[in-house]
């Protein structure tokens, strides 16, 4: 998975055949910048009375007058069923389909997906497509330049390249501007219901390729969380860094829709896509929840969104995401589970989590080991500080690239990619009675470039089912990190047979730990 920007633009002037490109994109500056800003076409998300018009605000109406004030949550952790939900969701809407993401791969599960909502503007619903231009391959191009041109669908790219091949060239040109993204990923349907979380669109999200894979979770929301979320939604849209597609993509072939039919009816009969195909064909828990079937936890729950201006550095700093959770949260009283993948505490939060581990507060984190990275450098920024949790009290947790099976022989995983199993899921628990499902790593990117969102819900049982699994699962299915009494580093791992202890980092090379020792002295922590 592509990180940031920073490892976009190493990829890029390490390609053959391109490094004299960023010098002759410098000398030609002009031909780098976006174009003078058009009119835009007003939109916003439907009504209340609107939204409880349609067949879906029909469907939940007795649910949602039975849990006034409350939202309906549903945890989606497994990928077949959190794709086939999003394909059942769209099909589902009838007025609006508002979608907002990071990353949407021109793959398997991305074709599925384009054609769906294809399928819905055509029986007449509005389609506004809201992507992160740095997280969509080129090879989207003509089709979302198509789809753009359709009557019910708008598509517009959030902080967009104007130079479309290679876009790494813009990094070299416009840094500042493009270093910050839109990390956002939210699928909105009629106003009503919502799923959000840490899945980006592509096929690693949901299991569908044999390369990484990602370990996941997000939520299908109903109520008040949807509403917010869909109001939350226009005002990304109409926000300055939100440009409309046809301003910076070429300009779109007639015949490219037909591209993107044949290339979703070849998707289905390719033999990989079988189980896709499968799950489509089950029911899913968009059906449960029309059918009211769907069993849901009730809990009042707060939206935290960072105001879409941090991608410009203009946000106040009590607009963004972290400042909102610590008005909403407070400080944490007995325990702390954290779950993120890219977890890069940096000096301050490292602070922060032994301060809170010496208060008495059980502090428990879930990252991903170094042979489950998918990126080195975010590791070492990792690993840079995990000496100074352990002394101050901090469990951590570093989940195994196949979890629940055998490492036979090292694996090492390369700057920018891996293969395997890999954490995904962002999410916390606090004192067993809150949890926070969102976009959100704990890491300088998400903390200070990147925009973010996310739920917090107030919810023992969601809360308690984190809780469980630290106590429980996370044992079996991650390598602990601890300091024997010499202050060294040293790894655990629990098996039916009994522990293992490693003395170096499990399962990986002396030269892919020289490389995060590398990575770890470089200035880069800000980036990560």
């Amino acid at each position: 998975m592509q990180r940031s920007p920073y490892l976009s633009i190493a990829r890029f002037v390490r390609t053959p055949g391109v490094r004299a490109l960023p010098l002759l994109c410098a000398l030609t500056l002009t031909a780098c910048q976006l174009p003078a800003p058009g009119p835009r076409t007003a939109s916003t998300a439907l009504g209340v009375s609107e939204a409880q018009a349609t067949p879906l605000g029909a469907a939940i109406a007795g649910e949602l007058a039975a849990h006034p004030g409350l939202s309906g949550i549903d945890p989606l952790a497994k990928p077949l069923e959190a794709f086939a939900a999003r394909v059942d969701l769209v099909r589902t809407a009838q007025r609006t389909l508002d979608v907002q993401y990071y990353i949407w791969r021109n793959d398997l599960t991305g074709t599925l997906l384009l054609e769906a909502l294809r399928e819905a503007a055509d029986r007449g619903v509005r389609v506004r497509l809201l992507l992160d231009d740095n997280g969509i391959p080129a090879s989207l191009d003509a089709t979302l330049a198509a789809l753009d041109a359709h009557p019910n669908v708008e598509v517009r790219l959030f902080n967009p390249f104007a130079v479309r091949r290679p876009k790494s060239i813009g990094f070299l040109t416009d840094f500042s501007r493009l270093n910050r993204r839109m990390h956002n990923k939210s699928m909105t349907a009629d106003g009503m219901a919502t799923i959000l979380g840490g899945r980006n669109i592509g096929d690693e999200y949901f299991g569908a390729t044999d390369g990484v894979v990602f370990a996941d979770l997000d939520v299908l929301a109903i109520g008040p969380a949807a509403s917010d979320v869909a109001h939350d939604f226009d005002r990304y849209w109409s926000s300055a860094p939100a440009w409309p597609a046809h301003e910076i993509l070429p300009a779109p072939q007639p015949a490219q829709l037909d591209t993107l039919d044949r290339a979703a009816q070849a998707v289905q009969t390719n033999p990989s896509a079988a189980a896709f195909i499968a799950a489509l064909q089950e029911k899913t828990d968009v059906r449960r929840l029309l059918d009211g079937t769907l069993p849901l936890e009730w809990a009042p729950t707060r939206l935290v969104s960072d105001d879409p201006a941090k991608a410009q550095g203009k946000a106040a700093p009590e607009s963004l995401v972290l400042s909102q959770l610590r008005d909403i949260l407070g400080e944490p009283k007995r325990e702390l589970d954290l779950v993120s993948p890219y977890f890069v505490p940096g000096e301050v939060g490292t602070q922060y989590f032994t301060q809170l581990a010496a208060n008495g507060v059980t502090v428990r984190v879930l990252t991903n080991s170094l042979e489950a990275t998918d990126v080195l450098p975010v590791h070492a920024g990792y690993a840079r500080r995990r000496k100074a949790l352990l002394e101050g009290g901090v469990e951590l947790f570093e989940l195994r690239r196949a979890a629940g099976t055998q490492t036979t022989k090292e694996q090492a995983p390369g700057a920018f990619g891996s293969s395997g199993s890999s954490l995904h899921a962002k999410t916390f628990a606090v004192d067993g009675q809150r949890v926070f499902v969102g976009s959100l790593n704990f890491d300088p990117r998400s903390a200070n470039l990147n925009t973010e969102l996310g739920l917090v819900i107030e919810s023992p049982a969601l809360a308690g089912k984190i809780e469980t699994a630290f106590w429980h699962q996370v044992p079996q299915l991650a390598y602990q990190a601890k300091l024997d009494a010499s202050g060294s580093l040293y790894w655990i791992r629990q098996t039916a047979d009994g522990t293992t202890r490693y003395d170096t980092e499990p399962n990986s090379r002396w030269s892919t730990r020289l490389a995060v020792w590398f990575f770890s002295i470089l200035p880069i922590e800000w980036l990560l």
